[in-house]
């Protein structure tokens, strides 16, 4: 039947009983299928690491600059790394850089949440925002 049509025989499950064929063209089923496949690829949307680095002493205006950039990026869907790096004598002024940290991530409640809580990592302190995941209530 199938050369009569000019169409391929495919076996579909050679498992069960009768084994299960259909008449198709199989260049096209297999074009159609890689397709699909590179489509998927090209919708999936990977994550990215964005860093952020942070001084002790960082001025209030140019903090909210950067505590905006951080929002952007995770609006956008990206993990974000904040860094703040000591050095010298500022090493001394450690518990100040953790409330430092601490007040980022509280003003970035809405819209991300921490992945991992501030931390020493040699000479900085560093912690790791993910974005807040929105439910979206089906109607």
């Amino acid at each position: 039947m199938a050369e009569e049509v000019g169409l391929d025989l495919v076996e579909i499950a050679p498992l069960s009983r009768p084994p299960v064929c259909k008449v198709m063209d199989y260049g096209k089923y297999r074009y159609q299928q890689s397709k699909k496949e590179h489509d998927a690829r090209q919708r999936q949307k990977g994550t990215q690491l964005k860093e952020v680095k942070l001084r002790l002493f960082t001025g209030e205006h140019d903090l909210k600059f950067k505590i905006q950039h951080i929002r952007d990026f995770l609006e956008g869907g990206h993990k974000v790394k904040v860094t703040m790096m000591l050095k010298g004598r500022e090493r001394a002024f450690q518990p100040r850089g953790q409330e430092l940290m601490v007040g980022v991530s509280e003003q970035l409640q809405g819209v991300g949440q921490l992945e991992s809580a501030p931390r020493m990592e040699g000479n900085s302190i560093g912690m790791m925002l993910i974005p807040k995941v929105i439910r979206k209530e089906k109607k």
